[in-house]
Formats: structure tokens, sequence, C-alpha cells
């Protein structure tokens, strides 16, 4: 498991201070008091580790099924419900999205769901409720990408949305428009508890394989499939 770049700021000032209080921590252990120095020094170390461990970034091997549209994000399913007028280019329309709830336990970077090809990108200055408020996701600072998706050798919009929390105040998304995200890319980060949302169009090329509840991981937990049916007929197309 490695630490992600997007947290070089947090974990590295972190750790450079970390040494800094622990060279105090070993000088009254050795010159004052030990316990005097101990103490805070197993403090100082615990937090240092919980501060990495939320910018920690694990390898994960993706499902290999190309059918497969897998979660952006580490936590729980919140909602999944039908958007009747999302527009955001190329996407304009009913589109399903599907809500996670972030902690501050969980994994924070965010993955591309599928093969993604970025048209548009839209920062919405907001407020910072709890990610867990029913308002969170319509009234939050957020930032949603865009772009034309492909799964299976299906072409599809697809949309995913950083917001805020409570706690969380940074989004860190450095993709920009015509950019292209491999499936599983990691793309960028919401620091400190969020809310992720993944917008695919409402229709029967579709199947949702999670439900309201369901604890998920970023590249590894499948949030839709591209119907058997509709990849035989995209394949039988192109060979005509």
């Amino acid at each position: 498991m490695t630490l992600t770049r997007y947290g070089i700021r947090e974990w590295g000032a972190g750790g450079l201070l970390a040494l800094i209080l622990l060279a105090g921590c070993w000088f009254l252990m050795h010159k004052v008091n030990f316990y005097l120095g101990l103490i805070p020094g197993i403090l100082i170390v615990l937090a240092y580790a919980f501060l990495a461990f939320f910018f920690r970034n694990p390898r994960r091997t993706l499902p290999q099924n190309p059918d497969f549209i897998l979660s952006p994000a580490d936590g729980v399913i919140k909602d999944i419900e039908i958007v009747e007028d999302f527009d955001q280019a190329p996407f304009n329309g009913r589109a399903l999205r599907i809500g996670i709830f972030l902690s501050v336990l969980n994994v924070h970077v965010n993955r591309a769901p599928a093969a993604l090809q970025v048209v548009s990108k839209h920062y919405r200055e907001g407020r910072y409720l709890d990610a867990r408020h029913p308002d969170c996701g319509k009234l939050n600072e957020a930032m949603t990408i865009a772009g034309n998706a492909e799964a299976a050798g299906v072409k599809f919009p697809m949309a995913v949305r950083q917001i805020s929390g409570a706690i969380a105040r940074r989004i860190v998304c450095p993709v920009e428009p015509g950019d292209n995200l491999g499936r599983g890319k990691v793309y960028g980060m919401i620091k400190f508890g969020s809310r992720t949302e993944l917008y695919l169009p409402a229709d029967e090329r579709f199947e949702v394989m999670v439900k309201i509840g369901d604890k998920v991981k970023s590249g590894l937990t499948v949030f839709a499939r591209v119907k058997a049916e509709t990849a035989a007929a995209t394949e039988a197309t192109a060979n005509e």
C-alpha cells in the first residue's frame, strides 16, 4: 500500500513535524524524565499513523469482465435514484444516480468507474453540510466531471461528482476536458469525510448490481453491468 500524492502536503509536512516533536520527546526521555518523553512520543506516532492511514492508496486488482462498471469510491451506498434533468455535457436528460457516503476511515481516492474521455468539468460553490444530510448532494460544494464512457464496447455518457462534507473542505480533481481516464484510474480525492456520486444513463442497457446499505470499494465493487444482450447487439452492429 502506498500514500496518495494528492496528500503529500498533509502527510509530508505532518511527517516532518512528527520527527521534530519526536526529537523533543527523545530529549525529555534521556535528559529529564523517561515517561515524560515516552507518553507524548507514543501519541505523536499514533496521530501520524492515523494521518498517513487516511491518505492511503491501496493497490487493487480490477475485475477483468469488460461488462462491469466499477465503484468510484470506498464507502456505503446511501441512495439510488433517478434524476430527471441531469445536464452536464455530454449528459443531458434522465440519469441513474448512485450516492456513496465516505467516512473518515474510508480510502478517499476516487477512481474512474469505466474508461472515460472527459468532456466537461464543473465546480459548484456551496455549503458544508454533513455528507449524510439529505440535501448534501444539492447544496454542498462539488466538482463534477462528465464525458463519454465505454464498457464492453458500448459507449454511453457518464459523470462522477465529488461532494464536500462537514469536515471535508478540499476537493482534489486535476482532470481537465480532453483527458482520457482508464478504467480504475485514480483521478482525485476528497479530503476528510465526503460523498461521491456516479451518474449513468437511466435506460435498459444497464443492470444495477448494488443496493442501499452495501459497503463498496473503488475499483473492486461492481456498481452496474452492461447487459449481455446490449453488448452482443453492439458487437453485431460493429461486425456488419
